[in-house]
C-alpha cells in the first residue's frame, strides 16, 4: 500500500463532485492578482467585443485570435508595424487620463502601414504595469476598442501583463500591433515616379502625437499644466490630445482619384529622419518654414526649449503629422477634398553635400 504524502495539498470535494484545491494567496502577496486581471478582462469585454466582424472566428479568451480572410486583392500582401506610445503613458498616469493613450497607439500603428498604401485588418495590443488597476487597463482598452472601430479594424487579442521587479512601481507601458492588407500593385511608396517639382503637402497633426513626450515632461517639469495656450487649449489637454489616424483622409484622395506618390508619417525622428525613408536617392525635400502656421502647443515647447530650428524639426512634427508627395497638377484637388491640406515644400535634386531634408 502507498503511503500518503502528508506535505502534498489536501483535495476536498464539492457538491458537485469537483476536487478543490486550498485557496492560497502567495502569488498576489508577490505582487500578482489574476483575480485583478479577470476584472479587467470583464471591463473590457463589451468594447472589444464590438469591433468583431463576421471574420472573427474566436471569441475574447482565446489564446489566440483567428481572423479569416476574404475579399482578398489578386496579390494580396500583409503588411505589419509593431509600436508603443512611448513616455507620453508617464504624463497619461501622472493626470489618470488614459483613454486617449488607446487612441494613440491604434492610429499611430494604423498610420505606419497606411504609408504603404495598407489598411488595417486586426489589431493586438500589450499593456503592462507594476500593479494592475483593472480600470485604468480597462480605459484604455476601451480607447483601443474605439479607434479600432473608427478605422474599420478588430481588436483581435492582446495581452495585459503585471510584472513587479520589472516596473517601477506605478509605471506602466502600452505596445500594439497592427496588420494591414494591399495589393502588391498599390504600394507605396512609388520612387520611380517621384521627380523634381513634386509637392509635399502637409495634413496638420492633433498635437505632439506620441512623440518627443521625453523632452516634453522635461521642459514642463516647472510649468502649470492648466495654463491656457494662445489657441485656448489646456496645456494638458494639448499633450494628452490622441494621435490623429489619417486614413478617413488618404481614403478621401484616392476615391477620388488622385495620384499619390508616396507618404511619410511624422513621427519619431520629425521632418529630418521620416520623409527621407520614403524618397529615392537623388532626391530631397525642401520645407517651407512659414507655409503652416505653427500651433500655439509647439510654440510654447519651442521658446522654453531654447532649441535651434534644426532641432526642432527632428523632434517634433511641428504640427504637420503626415506629408504627401504627390504631383504639382493634383494640388488643386487635394485641397478641395481636404482643406486643411497644406502645400508645405517640394523636391528637388539631391546635392550629396546638403542634408536629405532643408529647411528653407
Amino acid at each position: 500500500m502507498a503511503t500518503k504524502d502528508k506535505t502534498a495539498p489536501q483535495v476536498s470535494l464539492d457538491s458537485t463532485n469537483k476536487p478543490h484545491m486550498p485557496v492560497t494567496d502567495h502569488y498576489k502577496q508577490a505582487g500578482v492578482d489574476i483575480d485583478a486581471g479577470n476584472r479587467a478582462v470583464a471591463l473590457m469585454k463589451d468594447a472589444v467585443r464590438a469591433t468583431y466582424t463576421p471574420n472573427v472566428l474566436a471569441d475574447v479568451g482565446s489564446f489566440g485570435g483567428l481572423f479569416a480572410l476574404d475579399k482578398l486583392p489578386s496579390q494580396p500582401v500583409l503588411v505589419a508595424s509593431t509600436d508603443g506610445v512611448g513616455t507620453k503613458v508617464k504624463l497619461a498616469a501622472q493626470l489618470g487620463r488614459w483613454h486617449g493613450i488607446g487612441h494613440d497607439i491604434v492610429n499611430h500603428c494604423v498610420n505606419d502601414i497606411l504609408v504603404q498604401n495598407a489598411r488595417p485588418l486586426f489589431f493586438l495590443d500589450y499593456v503592462a504595469t507594476s500593479k494592475l488597476d483593472p480600470a485604468a487597463v480597462a480605459a484604455v482598452v476601451t480607447g483601443i476598442a474605439e479607434a479600432c472601430q473608427a478605422v474599420g479594424c478588430v481588436l483581435l487579442g492582446g495581452e495585459t501583463a503585471e510584472m513587479p521587479g520589472v516596473y517601477m512601481e506605478g509605471a506602466f507601458d502600452l505596445a500594439g500591433t497592427v496588420v494591414g492588407l494591399v495589393d502588391r500593385a498599390a504600394i507605396l511608396p512609388r520612387q520611380a515616379a517621384m521627380k523634381p517639382g513634386d509637392l509635399l503637402i502637409g495634413l496638420p497633426s492633433s498635437g505632439a502625437h506620441t512623440n518627443g513626450y521625453s523632452l516634453i515632461r522635461h521642459l514642463i517639469t516647472d510649468h502649470d499644466l492648466t495654463l491656457r495656450l494662445n489657441d485656448g487649449q489646456m496645456l494638458a489637454d494639448a499633450l494628452l490630445a490622441p494621435h490623429r489616424s489619417y486614413l478617413t483622409a488618404i481614403d478621401a484622395l484616392q476615391e477620388a482619384g488622385v495620384t499619390i506618390h508616396g507618404l511619410a508619417h511624422i513621427t519619431g525622428g520629425g521632418f529630418i529622419e521620416n520623409i527621407p525613408r520614403i524618397l529615392p536617392d537623388h532626391l530631397a525635400a525642401h520645407i517651407k518654414l512659414g507655409s503652416w502656421d505653427l500651433p500655439a502647443l509647439f510654440q510654447l515647447l519651442f521658446e522654453w526649449g531654447d532649441m535651434q530650428i534644426q532641432e526642432a524639426y527632428r523632434v517634433f512634427n511641428m504640427g504637420i503629422g503626415m506629408v504627401i508627395v504627390a504631383p504639382t497638377e493634383e494640388e488643386k484637388t487635394i485641397q478641395q477634398k481636404l482643406p486643411e491640406s497644406v502645400t508645405i515644400g517640394y523636391l528637388a535634386q539631391h546635392n550629396e553635400s546638403i542634408a536629405r531634408v532643408q529647411l528653407l
